[in-house]
C-alpha cells in the first residue's frame, strides 16, 4: 500500500466530517466511482480499468464505473469517506477506524485476500523477535503495521511499552532502513522484499503469525449500495472475472499488474505467495461467515481504542457497530457503521450475477 503519516490530529479531522456526507451519496443513479492504492492484493482493480473488464460488467447493468488509482492510501480512504467516492479499497481495521468510526455507514462488498506475510517486523543484525525490546521501532503510526507489531509483542511476553515507535512515511520507509540508527521498522511489501535484499536484515515476525486478521477488502456506501444493487453486482462481477484469470495463471493479465506494481511477474508471483487471495467467491463467502471474524474485529477494535482512534469520544471498543452475515453484531447495535455482506460474493457463487 501506498500511504502517508497518519498523524493523530490528521485522523481527528477526518472522524470529525459531517454525517450528511454519506448521506448525499445515497440516491439512485448510474455513474459510479471507486478508488484504490498500489498493494498486492488490490492491482486487480486497476487492471479491471485498463483491460475493460469493468466497463463490460456496468454496461450489462446500464450504469458507468469509473475506477480511479489514488498514490496516497489514508488520502483515498479519506476521500471515499468525504464522498467524493462510492467505494474505496482498504483494509478492516483502517474501514472501522476513518470511515465507520467517522458515522460512514459502510459495507465489505468484496473480501478479496488477507494477509499471510506482506506485512513484517524486520530487525537489523538480530534474529529473534524477543530481541526488538528497547528499540526505536520505525513504522506507520496507527496503521495496520502499528496494529501488527502489538500482536507480536504480545507473543514474547512485551508491550509497546518495551519498545519506541518511531513514526514514518512508507515513502521514507527503505531510505530509513539504510541508516545506522535505524534498527527495525514494520512496514508491507513490496518493501518487505526490496529490504529483506539487504545483508543485514532479518524478518522475525510477519503477518502469516495473525492469518486472517489484516483482511483487504473493498469497502462501499451503504446507502449506495442499498440504493443501487447494479452498484454491486457489476463490481463483483469484474472483479471475479479477473479473480478466475489470476486463478488460471494468465500471464497477460498477471505480468499488468506486475508492472503497475513497479516489479516484475516473478516478484509479483513471490508478493501473491505471501497473500491469501480469495479467487473463488465461494471461498470468500466461508472466510467472512466464519466465526473468527467476529473475534479478528473485536481484536482490532480493542486496539484502535487503545490508541484513541476508534471515533471521537468512544467511550469503549464496542462504540462502533460491526455486524456479520449471520446477523450479530459486535458493538453497539444502535450504531452498525460496518457491515460484513456476502450477498454479492454469494452471487457469484451461485453464478447469478
Amino acid at each position: 500500500m501506498i500511504t502517508k503519516l497518519i498523524t493523530t490530529l490528521g485522523l481527528a479531522a477526518t472522524l470529525a466530517l459531517p454525517l450528511s456526507i454519506s448521506q448525499a451519496a445515497a440516491e439512485e443513479k448510474t455513474d459510479f466511482k471507486v478508488c484504490w492504492s498500489i498493494y498486492v492484493g488490490w492491482m486487480p482493480w486497476g487492471y479491471l480499468e485498463d483491460s475493460g473488464i469493468m466497463d463490460k460488467w456496468a454496461e450489462k447493468y446500464g450504469i458507468d464505473v469509473e475506477i480511479v488509482q489514488i498514490n496516497d492510501y489514508v488520502e483515498s480512504i479519506n476521500q471515499y469517506t468525504a464522498g467524493e467516492y462510492d467505494g474505496c479499497s482498504m483494509t478492516n481495521m483502517d474501514a472501522l477506524s476513518i470511515p465507520a468510526g467517522g458515522g460512514v455507514d459502510t459495507t465489505a462488498l468484496i473480501v478479496g485476500d488477507y494477509s499471510n506475510g506482506n506485512d513484517a517486523i524486520i530487525l537489523k543484525d538480530k534474529s529473534d523477535l524477543a530481541e526488538i525490546e528497547g528499540q526505536n521501532v520505525n513504522l506507520v503510526e496507527l496503521s495496520v503495521s502499528h496494529y501488527l507489531l502489538a500482536r507480536a509483542l504480545e507473543s514474547v511476553d512485551l508491550s509497546e511499552r518495551d519498545v519506541t515507535v518511531v513514526n514514518t512515511s512508507d515513502a521514507d520507509m527503505i531510505a530509513a532502513y539504510a541508516t545506522d540508527d535505524v534498527t527495525a521498522v514494520v512496514t508491507w511489501n513490496p518493501l518487505v522484499s526490496e529490504i529483506l535484499t539487504q545483508s543485514n536484515a532479518n524478518k522475525v515476525f510477519d503477518s502469516a503469525g495473525i492469518p486472517g486478521e489484516i483482511i483487504d477488502i473493498m469497502m462501499v456506501n451503504t446507502e449506495t449500495l442499498a440504493d443501487n444493487p447494479a452498484f454491486g453486482k457489476a463490481l463483483a462481477g469484474a472483479w471475479y472475472e479477473v479473480m478466475e484469470l489470476m486463478a488460471s495463471g494468465d500471464e497477460e493479465a498477471l505480468t499488468a499488474m506486475a508492472e503497475a506494481s513497479g516489479t516484475d511477474l516473478a516478484g509479483y508471483k513471490s508478493q501473491l505467495d505471501s497473500t491469501e487471495m480469495f479467487y473463488a467467491p465461494a471461498d470468500a463467502v466461508a472466510f467472512t461467515e466464519s466465526g473468527d471474524l467476529p473475534k479478528t474485529m473485536q481484536f482490532v477494535a480493542e486496539f484502535l481504542f487503545d490508541k484513541g482512534i476508534l471515533g471521537e469520544g468512544a467511550p469503549s471498543p464496542e462504540f462502533v457497530g460491526v455486524s456479520f452475515p449471520d446477523g450479530s453484531v459486535y458493538g453497539d447495535e444502535a450504531n452498525v457503521k460496518l457491515r460484513f455482506d456476502t450477498t454479492y460474493m454469494t452471487m457469484a457463487a451461485d453464478g447469478a450475477l
